[in-house]
């Protein structure tokens, strides 16, 4: 680990101050992702800004009826407050599906969506990375390259964004508060992750100097017909082979509305407003919950060891589509798929 220096900002003025005066500054806030990569000379931030200790830990109603969430506030907070249980089960659930309790305490709502790629040469300092070390090369495309994306993806990059909070977050259509020194702006949160193109090593479209202030759930929260699966190689503590967020609204057997997103396939949250819209006033069956299926993964590319995500990310969708259709959505403390 490098040598850095280190200021605790005193509120979002000052982190901001103190970006635009340090440019190689990293925001830190629990440090489950960045003082791993600190460890192993992935990230090396001359200066780390301290935020945890800045006020952005409130859920406040918003004006409309959604929800405004502080970007420091712990994902188990969120995961387990009154308001998210019961109008954003959705959300709860996926943070549930990720990490492990310890991790959830410590890590925020912000650094959550600011997390890095899990991909194994993207953490090995010894391999060409392009997300690393831009135009270098990626050594996932004729590497091993099981987990890796397979919508989405670039000559120069086939990682994966490693969330599932933000699954869930995209499905909803959340927006994201940012502030910086040109003064607030909101983003929707599909906006926010950038698919690697040719410059894989920006992750997001957060401005230099720009600091995630909350998190903004829609009214409209899904709380009956919903579900999150995440396949993954084994039953806790692991990354997405697969994940889907589904939501749905329901008059009779009828679709009224329709929420679908991907984890685990792409260098962000995927979400495909085509299949969304061939959902509406369908009936909520197998069959047509197998062409949203292909809708979504229209362009899938596989590489040579992860060809078998098309079809499992195709079962997935159909099974979650059908957990949320029947209002059995699928359980984080008992694991197993049903």
């Amino acid at each position: 680990m490098i040598n850095f220096q280190y200021s605790r900002a005193a509120d979002v003025a000052d982190a901001i101050l103190l970006l635009t005066a340090h440019p190689g500054a990293k925001l830190i806030a629990g440090g489950t992702n960045l003082i791993d990569l600190m460890k192993k000379n992935v990230e090396q931030p001359s200066w780390l800004i301290d935020i945890s200790r800045l006020p952005l830990r409130k859920i406040e109603e918003t004006a409309d009826g959604g929800l405004r969430i502080g970007a420091l506030l712990p994902n188990s907070d969120l995961a387990y407050h009154p308001l998210i249980e019961q109008r954003y089960p959705l959300v709860a659930s996926a943070i549930l599906a990720g990490a492990s309790a310890q991790l959830r305490n410590m890590a925020s709502v912000g650094g959550n969506l600011m997390q890095r790629t899990r991909c194994a040469y993207f953490y090995d300092t010894a391999t060409p990375c392009n997300k690393r070390t831009p135009g270098s090369g990626c050594s996932a495309i004729d590497g091993l390259n099981r987990n890796h994306a397979i919508l989405g993806t670039s000559a120069a990059c086939i990682a994966t964004n490693p969330s599932d909070m933000s699954v869930a977050l995209a499905a909803l259509g959340a927006l994201v508060h940012i502030a910086g020194p040109s003064g607030e702006r909101t983003m929707a949160l599909t906006d926010f992750h950038r698919l690697p193109g040719d410059t894989p090593h920006i992750d997001t479209n957060l401005d230099t100097a720009e600091i995630i202030t909350a998190i903004e759930l829609p009214r409209r929260g899904f709380a009956h017909n919903y579900s999150y699966l995440k396949v993954r190689d084994r039953l806790s503590y692991a990354f997405a082979l697969v994940s889907v967020a589904a939501a749905l609204e329901l008059e009779g057997n009828a679709i009224s509305e329709a929420r679908v997103a991907l984890g685990g396939v792409a260098h962000k949250p995927w979400r495909s407003f085509e299949a969304e819209a061939a959902l509406r006033g369908q009936a909520a069956t197998v069959e047509h919950f197998s062409h949203a299926a292909d809708l979504l993964l229209q362009g899938a590319r596989a590489s040579a060891h992860n060809g078998f995500k098309v079809e499992l990310a195709r079962r997935a969708i159909v099974r979650t589509l059908m957990q949320a259709a029947s209002a059995t959505p699928q359980s984080q403390a008992h694991k197993k798929i049903a």
